[in-house]
């Protein structure tokens, strides 16, 4: 059974937000769920409290550390973070050594391992969920960076508390709370000195742009981005799944192609447009990217003869008023 702590503020806020976010997923007893844990504060006060909720609600709760190998000290942190979480009633907990390629900067590469490490341990022990540590502040800075990098709706969308098999419950808990959580919970975090190198884009929002706009701006900057994230999801959300029922009815799908008319398309918001370009491209097996998105409406309104694009995964045609968009992937045998 999880250590009984004396309930103070910052850790009932920890608990009353996994056990929304047990609530929202729809994870029920007898189940395994597990706490993607680094040791930092974050995610070590996650997983206090999934175990304590998953104890109450009948729910197996154990944990999965990462070892990147990045920093000398973090094969010790990762021993520790064990007992620690093994202490807290946690089971299975497993330590996970992973290789971290370049692809993409250390940042990517060490977040693709990451997760890479995260789907292999669930579905080898057959874990319906993991939990990640993610709170408010990683929400506002997930924002400021894709306004920053001029994304679309669905990156300022920011996280979801629920993404395909993942948990994400503190997305509404600052990190000072979790931070309390651990003083009262009476819990060694590790402070991972990574989180103060200015190298690393997101240490630089953290600690010279938020402090600064939050000056500026007279406070409440983080709190403000992340609702702006929860809006823009809505949005988006919405945008999605009638993007979806159009394309059901508009898209002729083949086995290796899908068409789009072209007038119906130009008739379309540029948000419903976009969204069904891209799902063609998707389901032919491409990536639909801005720029591939942007190349393919050129074809849609921009019209004067243009040659075939050729696309990563996709080869797309106009041929009078068809939008011809096929794979350029080989088929297995069988494929249909």
């Amino acid at each position: 059974m999880p250590t009984r702590a004396r309930l103070t503020p910052a850790i009932a806020d920890v608990r009353r937000a996994v056990r929304e976010a047990f609530d929202v997923a729809g994870v029920g007893a007898g189940g395994l769920v597990l706490v993607g844990c680094s040791g930092g504060a974050d995610s070590l006060a996650l997983a206090a409290a999934a175990g304590f909720e998953g104890a109450r609600a009948g729910l197996r709760v154990g944990a999965v550390i990462v070892e990147h190998g990045l920093q000398a000290e973090t094969a010790s942190v990762a021993a520790r973070t064990a007992e620690a979480l093994l202490g807290l009633g946690l089971d299975p907990v497993q330590v996970v050594p992973v290789n971290v390629g370049e692809s993409g900067g250390p940042e990517a590469a060490a977040r693709t391992a990451r997760y890479e490490a995260l789907d292999a341990a669930a579905a080898t022990l057959g874990a319906k969920f993991v939990l990640l540590g993610h709170t408010l502040d990683d929400q506002a800075e997930t924002v400021l960076l894709g306004l920053g990098r001029g994304s679309g709706p669905k990156s300022l969308a920011g996280m979801s508390t629920v993404s395909g098999s993942y948990l994400r419950p503190l997305l509404a808990i600052r990190r000072a709370t979790t931070e309390a959580f651990c003083r009262d919970s009476s819990l060694d975090y590790w402070t991972d000195p990574q989180n103060s190198d200015p190298r690393f884009t997101r240490v630089k929002l953290r600690h010279e742009v938020l402090p600064l706009l939050e000056t500026a701006l007279g406070g409440g900057v983080a709190e403000a981005l992340a609702r702006t994230a929860n809006l823009l999801r809505a949005d988006a959300t919405a945008l999605d799944q009638l993007a979806a029922e159009l394309f059901s009815t508009e898209a002729q799908v083949a086995a290796t192609t899908a068409t789009l008319d072209c007038e119906a398309l130009a008739k379309h918001p540029s948000a419903l447009s976009s969204r069904l370009i891209k799902l063609a491209i998707e389901t032919v097996g491409g990536q639909a990217s801005a720029t591939a998105i942007e190349s393919v409406t050129a074809l849609v309104l921009d019209w004067h003869g243009q040659k075939p694009l050729t696309l990563s995964g996709t080869r797309v045609e106009r041929t009078g008023r068809s939008l011809v968009f096929r794979t350029t992937k080989t088929l297995k045998t069988g494929a249909c």
